[in-house]
Formats: C-alpha cells, sequence, structure tokens
C-alpha cells in the first residue's frame, strides 16, 4: 500500500536557517517525479526552487505563499509506492479514463518507481542515483465504483484585503486564475508581493501575458492615485468642522507622531547582513590603513589592453588581479580565525568576493580560485555574477566560501571609506572613485588619476607591518601595472 512521506525544508546553504515561500510550484493532488522542483523559496541569500527527493502522489502542502518556515519544517508529503489494488500511488483509472492515462503515461515515458534515489543532494535526505527525465502530470479524474480516489488539489485560502489591480492597468493577456503566474524575475514578483499587488489580477504586457516591472509600477502608480483620491474626498467633510481635543481622544500631536514612525522587520537578506556585520564588529578585532595611488597608467594599460581587440577588460577584474597577486606575497590575510580552536587558518586558493548593490540589498558573490584566472576571465566571471545578483538568480554556492574580499565603493561617487570585514574572512580592499586631481609627478605638479586605496584587516592574523606592506604593494601597482609582470 501507499506510504506517506513528509518533505521537510533542508538546509539550503552554509548558515541559513529560514526560508519564505514565494510560489508553490505543485498543488495538492499533483503526481510528481524524484527531483522534481515543488517550491520557490527566497532565503537572506538568493532565490532558489527545491526539488523533492520522493516520487508520488502530493497530498499536503504546509503553509502559503509568503510564509516563513525554519529549515526543518514540514514542507509537503508525498505518498509514494502502491495503492491497495496494486497500482501506482496516484495512478487512478476509471471507465472513460484509461485512454487518457495511457496517453499521460506514454508522453512521460513512464512513471519513476518510488525506491529511486535522488540526484540532488539535500541535507538531511541521501542520494543514490542521478536523476531521470521527468515531466510534470496531473492525477486522473476521480475513480468510480469504489475504486482508489486521488485526492482533490486543496488551495490555501488567500488574505482578504489583498489591494487588486488598480483601475488604468496596461493592457494584455490576464493572469490565470488557476496555475502560476507569468512573472518577468522574481524581482519583479517581490515588488508586487510588498505592495500588496495581486499578480493574477494584473494584465501582462510582455509576450504571451509575461507581467513586467513596468507594468507593476504602472499598477502601483495608478493604486496610489485612486488611494489619495478616495482619502480626500472620505476627509473633505471632516475639514469643514474643527475637532474638539474630547471628539479627538487626545492631543492631535501623538497621533501624527505614531503615524510618523515605520517598523521595518530585520528578516532576508536585511537580517542576514544585519546578523553578519553585527558579528563582524563582535569577534573580529579589525584595524584599516589607508594610502593614495596614482592610477593614471592603470588607466593607460586597460585603454591599451581594450583597444587590441576582444572582450573589454573592467577595472574591477584588473585590482581583483592585483589582488591576488598580493595575497600571494602576504598569505597571512587569506585567512580566517577559528575561534573554537584558537587557531588560524590559512588557504591556498583565493575565492574571492566583491560588493554588489541589488534591489534586494547588499550581496557578496564569490569568483572561484580568482589567483588562477586572467584578467580576461575575471571580467567575464564578475559580469556574469553580478548579472546573477541582480536578477536574484544566485545559488548559495555562489555567496558562500569567500578567503577575501575586494569592495569597489567607487562606483557610489566617494573617495574613502572603513568598511566592516565580510565575516569570517580577515581583510577586505577597498577602493574609491578614480578622479583628477592634483599630484606631483617627475618633481612637477600635474593633473593626475588618483585614487584613494584602503585595507580593513583582522589584528588577530597579522600585524600593521604585514597589512602596511600588502597595502604599499597594492598601490605600486596600480601606479605602474608593469610591477605585475614579476609575478605573471
Amino acid at each position: 500500500m501507499a506510504q506517506v512521506l513528509e518533505f521537510k525544508l533542508p538546509d539550503l546553504g552554509e548558515g541559513l536557517t529560514e526560508a519564505e515561500i514565494v510560489r508553490w510550484l505543485v498543488e495538492v493532488g499533483d503526481v510528481v517525479a524524484v527531483d522534481q522542483p515543488v517550491v520557490e523559496v527566497e532565503t537572506a541569500k538568493a532565490m532558489v526552487e527545491v526539488p523533492c527527493p520522493y516520487g508520488g502522489v502530493v497530498t499536503a502542502r504546509f503553509g502559503a505563499e509568503g510564509t516563513e518556515l525554519p529549515v526543518g519544517a514540514p514542507l509537503l508529503t508525498v505518498a509514494v509506492g502502491e495503492t491497495a489494488d496494486g497500482r501506482p500511488a496516484g495512478d487512478g483509472s476509471g471507465a472513460g479514463t484509461a485512454a487518457a492515462d495511457g496517453a499521460r503515461d506514454g508522453a512521460s515515458g513512464g512513471r519513476e518507481p518510488a525506491a529511486e534515489g535522488s540526484g540532488n543532494v539535500l541535507v538531511g535526505y541521501g542520494t543514490s542515483q542521478a536523476p531521470a527525465r521527468r515531466r510534470r502530470v496531473r492525477p486522473a479524474a476521480p475513480a468510480v465504483n469504489g475504486r482508489s480516489r486521488v485526492p482533490e488539489p486543496v488551495r490555501e485560502t488567500r488574505p482578504t484585503g489583498t489591494p487588486q489591480a488598480a483601475p488604468g492597468a496596461r493592457t494584455g493577456r490576464t493572469a490565470p486564475a488557476d496555475g502560476p503566474v507569468p512573472v518577468i524575475s522574481p524581482l519583479v514578483r517581490r515588488l508586487a508581493r510588498e505592495n500588496g499587488l495581486d499578480l493574477r489580477k494584473l494584465a501582462g504586457s510582455g509576450p504571451d501575458g509575461l507581467i513586467l516591472r513596468a507594468d507593476v509600477e504602472h499598477a502601483l502608480r495608478a493604486a496610489g492615485t485612486q488611494d489619495r483620491t478616495e482619502t480626500t474626498a472620505a476627509t473633505a467633510p471632516a475639514a469643514t468642522t474643527p475637532a474638539t481635543p474630547a471628539a479627538t481622544g487626545g492631543p492631535a500631536r501623538s497621533t501624527a507622531g505614531a503615524a510618523s514612525v515605520t517598523r521595518v522587520p530585520l528578516k532576508g537578506i536585511r537580517g542576514a547582513v544585519a546578523d553578519k556585520l553585527s558579528r563582524s564588529r563582535t569577534e573580529i578585532p579589525d584595524a584599516t590603513c589607508w594610502v593614495d595611488a596614482d592610477a593614471t597608467e592603470l588607466m593607460r594599460t586597460r585603454a591599451a589592453m581594450n583597444a587590441a581587440g576582444g572582450p573589454k577588460i573592467s577595472v574591477l577584474a584588473l585590482l581583483a588581479r592585483i589582488c591576488t597577486a598580493a595575497l600571494a606575497r602576504f598569505p597571512e590575510l587569506n585567512a580566517s580565525v577559528d575561534t573554537g580552536a584558537r587557531e588560524i587558518v590559512r588557504y591556498a586558493d583565493v575565492h574571492l568576493g566583491f560588493a554588489a548593490q541589488t534591489e534586494r540589498g547588499l550581496v557578496v558573490p564569490v569568483v572561484r580560485d580568482a589567483h588562477t584566472r586572467d584578467a580576461e576571465s575575471l571580467t567575464a566571471e564578475f559580469a556574469r555574477l553580478t548579472e546573477a545578483a541582480r536578477a536574484g538568480t544566485l545559488t548559495p554556492a555562489e555567496l558562500t566560501g569567500g578567503t577575501f574580499t575586494l569592495n569597489n565603493y567607487g562606483v557610489f561617487g566617494v573617495d574613502g571609506s572603513t568598511p566592516i570585514i565580510n565575516h569570517p574572512e580577515a581583510a577586505m580592499l577597498g577602493v574609491g572613485r578614480i578622479v583628477p586631481k592634483p599630484w606631483v609627478h617627475e618633481g612637477e605638479l600635474a593633473v593626475r588619476q588618483v585614487v584613494q586605496l584602503s585595507l580593513t584587516f583582522d589584528h588577530r592574523v597579522c600585524d600593521g607591518g604585514t597589512a602596511g606592506g600588502f597595502l604599499r604593494y597594492v598601490a605600486d601597482c596600480v601606479e605602474q601595472p608593469a610591477v605585475l609582470l614579476r609575478t605573471v
């Protein structure tokens, strides 16, 4: 007979303890295959689809969209194995449905055995075989004449009062009443959710009714205009009659003060950043040193490289190349501190993190084995990870495991900063904007391209001499890129 197994929210990455349900990909009663994605969740690091390690019929779902669940909480239950009449769970057939069932089985290539292992490694769930090709299928219609039935789909009741698409929203194909709503990116879906906009009531202007960011923004503007109009109409009569203290029940100033306070929950990526920065400040005795450098020759070198043809080389890639060369000379900074063992852990490989600002907040993607890459490879990897960060599709593996961080805060138009170290790393190089400034060059005053460099480091892993030597070497490479030829 069929066995009902419970699938719990797995550990999706290093340090993650909870996740928010963004969108269910299956309904109660759906037949799922091994490793089929069943729910899309948002963690503090990325938006990910969670595969189910069991194959069978979904019998229950736990949590509505928008619910935050801790790791280890039940996600759904799946009936696997065979029913009492010997058929696989979820394989309902009856009069008038046998032909349809046969067509579905032929299209999907047959159902996978319940005992088949999952090819995706989830913490707390085993794996024995690679995932096979799979196709999502719907269960057959309810059986008749006393035969076993597939449970009817059960949908969570959505909260009442959710704002609908405002009048004047863009025309297009309206999203289906059932099933996932086609949205161009998770960021657009999040924008709608945070503003209480029901995407099912919104007509997308993209291909095949795809909802674009412009559609959501247009609906929110229209809703805001409507709300202001209704508020003005509702308060106009009250404005003609002065309110008395007795009628208001207290001073108007207190009410206005309370209304001006907004509380924002520290959750999701903002909460993860807050926790990590607080831990860094609590555990790491950091110090910072600065130096100004003449980047004129570095910019000329980049211009010459780009003029030679091929992919364009970014300034960040050249700075990363300089970082990896400096870490080879000063390996003390490519390290972390194991406080439990009271040991300094030094790493032979450089996994270079870089700060990227997105609509979801600050994230630090990691370039693996940066010390083995040339400027062209670094440029391509920076571009790929930055695009994934903006789209919200970075995986936990791409956001963890860094050994050193490069922070280019010059993109914000500032010269200097004292950044907080990305725990558990031991150092971070900060780079300000590169701007024309008066500079003494070869004994004469000249206008040069000047940049401020700062190094924040964990004083437990090295002394000021090592940190100063590292920063001086970086500045020398910026001023004379030919210095790098010694390490190529």
